[in-house]
């Protein structure tokens, strides 16, 4: 029976299965704007299917505003993920981080940038008059972390909030895929980068992050990693994910690099500012 389960797990319906491939697709032409915008009638429709599974603000856990002193974490998911697909390790590190205390975590599609900053804007709130005060905006304590399209959603998020004047504690994109997603603003205290770029694999994340302003951005590193003679265990990927994906799927899943991204979200937690 539990065979059968992780068979079922494993395998898209077909209209999954399209979206999936559709996606890998918009991967490899994705620096030809005018071909992507072709795309985007196919997109909308074999996407229509599954509008019911759109996310929403009611399915977030996070309190609106937070405890005082708290850490929001937001993790975008790549592709056209299921926010909350058990499966996915953006979302599976989500529900680790909620076990620490004062920490609060959502994971968040990528195509809905909008309800993060809506979370945020409801987070940071605490006096609950609408507006986001000068002294709430300095108390932001927000990291942002993302993979494929998710890596791009989140310095996109960064740049959103650089322009509200909020502060970002981290961002970590992890083989980030998308438009100007190298250059990490000025808000962002500090930023980390894991990419792949193995031979066979058409899909390879953004292979450096620089700082708009290195004065006030650390970069921690680009780290690359592949998977040219190391496996991963990828028996929670659909056939379509390990078909196509290649190396893309396999960094998707490594515990190895999942790890070093906790860990660095844990030290941007830990870190406090000097009174």
């Amino acid at each position: 029976m539990n065979s059968e389960r992780r068979a079922a797990s494993s395998t898209l319906p077909p209209i999954q299965a399209a979206r999936f491939t559709i996606y890998l697709i918009m991967l490899q032409i994705i620096k030809n704007r005018r071909i992507l915008i072709l795309c985007t009638a196919t997109l909308l429709f074999v996407f229509s299917a599954t509008v019911s599974f759109s996310q929403h603000f009611s399915q977030l856990a996070t309190p609106a505003p937070l405890p005082p002193g708290s850490t929001l974490v937001i993790g975008f998911l790549g592709g056209y993920d299921l926010w909350d697909d058990p499966h996915r390790s953006v979302r599976r590190l989500i529900l680790k981080l909620r076990e620490q205390p004062g920490v609060y975590a959502e994971s968040i599609s990528n195509h809905r940038r909008a309800l993060a900053l809506q979370l945020i804007r409801r987070a940071l709130d605490t006096n609950r008059n609408g507006r986001l005060d000068p002294e709430e905006k300095t108390d932001a304590r927000i990291i942002l972390f993302g993979q494929s399209w998710g890596g791009a959603a989140a310095i996109a998020t960064a740049r959103d909030l650089q322009k509200l004047g909020i502060p970002v504690l981290l961002t970590i994109q992890i083989d980030s895929v998308g438009f100007h997603d190298d250059i990490i603003p000025s808000n962002v205290r500090a930023a980390v980068n894991f990419y792949q770029h193995d031979p066979f694999t058409t899909i390879h994340g953004r292979a450096r992050i620089r700082a708009a302003d290195p004065s006030r951005t650390s970069i921690l590193g680009n780290f690359e990693s592949t998977y040219v003679f190391r496996s991963v265990d990828e028996s929670n990927a659909s056939k379509a994910r390990r078909v196509f994906g290649g190396s893309h799927t396999k960094m998707e899943l490594d515990p190895v690099v999942w790890n070093r991204v906790e860990q660095y979200i844990f030290d941007a937690i830990a870190r406090r500012p000097q009174p």
